[in-house]
């Protein structure tokens, strides 16, 4: 019998909290900055900041629950860290292309693909063990 693990996904759940407050001041010393309370008001980097923080809120917290999921049915650890990793890295490239612009970026394209990886093989992982145990 099993027993229930998040010692590898805890890591990776530290870290992408970290990334996301990180991108939550920044969106507060933007707003700041332009003297924003709420919306953008139209300044670019405002609205590039809001859309960065954002969009790792959409994403990172299926994405750590997978991982808690891969972690337990699984168990293999370098697969969680793998795809941890793999996470951690996407979200680090599209904040890094998204808050330099709003337009395509090369890394804003491979955290994207990263991101997507990520969730896409995770959740596969998942169903998978879900349907045969194994």
């Amino acid at each position: 019998m099993s027993t229930f693990s998040i010692q590898i996904s805890s890591m990776y759940i530290g870290l992408s909290a970290l990334l996301m407050l990180t991108l939550a001041v920044l969106v507060v010393k933007m707003r700041m900055r332009f003297k924003v309370g709420i919306g953008d008001e139209g300044h670019e980097p405002l609205m590039l900041a809001i859309r960065t923080h954002a969009n790792a809120i959409e994403y990172v917290p299926i994405a750590l629950l997978l991982l808690i999921c891969l972690e337990n049915t699984w168990q293999l650890a370098w697969l969680t860290h793998l795809m941890g990793s793999t996470l951690l890295l996407g979200r680090v490239l599209h904040a890094i292309g998204l808050s330099q612009s709003g337009g395509e970026s090369k890394p804003r394209f491979w955290g994207v693909i990263f991101t997507w990886l990520m969730i896409s093989v995770s959740a596969i992982a998942v169903i998978v063990y879900g349907l045969t145990g194994t």
